[in-house]
């Protein structure tokens, strides 16, 4: 991690632990938004307007809360309007490289190896883990914002006419809705595998275990009347938090993070439901099979021996087999 701006020891997956040895997640350190104008947002100083060519985005494929804002920037088209970095998907000793392994790139925005270097740029004392997804400013030179929630919600308003109109990933008349689903979700599931992957003693990981199913089995249920999305006909910022952590049940979580009890096949509804956010314009492209398989198994404290499974069969959602990716 870095400590005042210095790489000072070697990247570990548990940042925390709580009195019960659960998992504890860092806070997310750069909070300014986007705006049209460049008005502040609800956090963080105003100067941030919305400007085509000014914003980069840095992402790692193995990471569901990176690829959250590759979603938005998906379904938003901004591709034209901001730009993308993606990590090499292993976890080194200093944390996400950039590099050349197939489906990475370099870093051509500034030229650095590591990308806790970039923390390190926009602020000389930072004291904290070197996270994605990353909004950089390239005219400021400096990091806008590394919290997924909050880069989601600028891509869907933020940008005004330079985004696409076609989805409202949190429309007003929903708003409501959706932050009780996310705050549902989040604990449950979307953190809930890590809680569990990452526990340190036997009553946190059997918590989170249980937190992890009874989400599922409560999320199957809903899809029983027929529904599309989680809302309705509608697709929202709820179903991407939801989807980014279903598409990498199977391949990470069910295993290598003992969430063992079923595997996603296990529920056709959350199954089907899979199915059609992946077939969204743009939604496969932002899936890489071979970066999250490789890049969570890489964790030593989990898997200390480097084996990469050759599995499980993903040929039901649409992929090819791994080698071929």
């Amino acid at each position: 991690m870095l400590v005042n701006g210095k790489w000072t020891e070697d990247w570990q997956p548990v940042q925390a632990t709580d009195k019960q040895g659960g998992f504890v997640r860092q806070r997310s350190s750069f909070r300014h938004w986007v705006t049209p104008d460049g008005t502040a947002g609800v956090t963080g100083d105003a100067g941030f307007a919305a400007e085509a060519n000014r914003y980069h985005l840095y992402v790692a494929y193995i990471c569901p809360w990176a690829s959250r804002t590759l979603i938005a920037r998906k379904l938003k088209r901004l591709e034209h309007v901001i730009s993308v970095s993606v990590v090499e998907p292993f976890l080194l000793e200093q944390g996400w490289h950039f590099g050349t392994y197939p489906g990475s790139t370099v870093d051509d925005v500034n030229q650095v190896e590591w990308l806790h270097q970039l923390y390190s740029q926009a602020d000389p004392h930072f004291t904290g883990r070197a996270t994605v997804p990353v909004l950089w400013d390239k005219k400021l030179h400096t990091i806008v914002n590394n919290e997924s929630a909050d880069i989601v919600r600028m891509f869907n308003s933020g940008f005004g006419e330079l985004a696409s109109s076609e989805f409202d990933l949190y429309p007003t008349a929903l708003q409501q809705e959706i932050d009780a689903l996310n705050s549902y979700i989040y604990p449950k599931l979307n953190n809930g595998v890590y809680r569990a992957g990452f526990a340190t003693t036997q009553v946190s990981y059997q918590q989170a275990y249980d937190d992890v199913f009874e989400a599922l089995e409560w999320l199957e249920q809903q899809f029983n009347d027929g529904r599309r999305f989680l809302l309705g006909e509608q697709i929202t910022e709820a179903d991407i938090r939801l989807f980014v952590t279903l598409i990498r049940f199977d391949v990470a979580y069910h295993g290598l993070f003992k969430c063992n009890y079923r595997q996603l096949l296990s529920y056709p509804q959350l199954l089907n439901y899979t199915k059609r956010v992946l077939a969204l314009p743009g939604v496969r492209d932002t899936v890489n099979l071979d970066h999250i398989r490789r890049g969570y198994y890489s964790i030593k404290t989990l898997n200390p021996m480097g084996i990469v499974p050759m599995g499980p069969d993903m040929s039901c959602y649409g992929f090819k087999d791994f080698e071929n990716e």
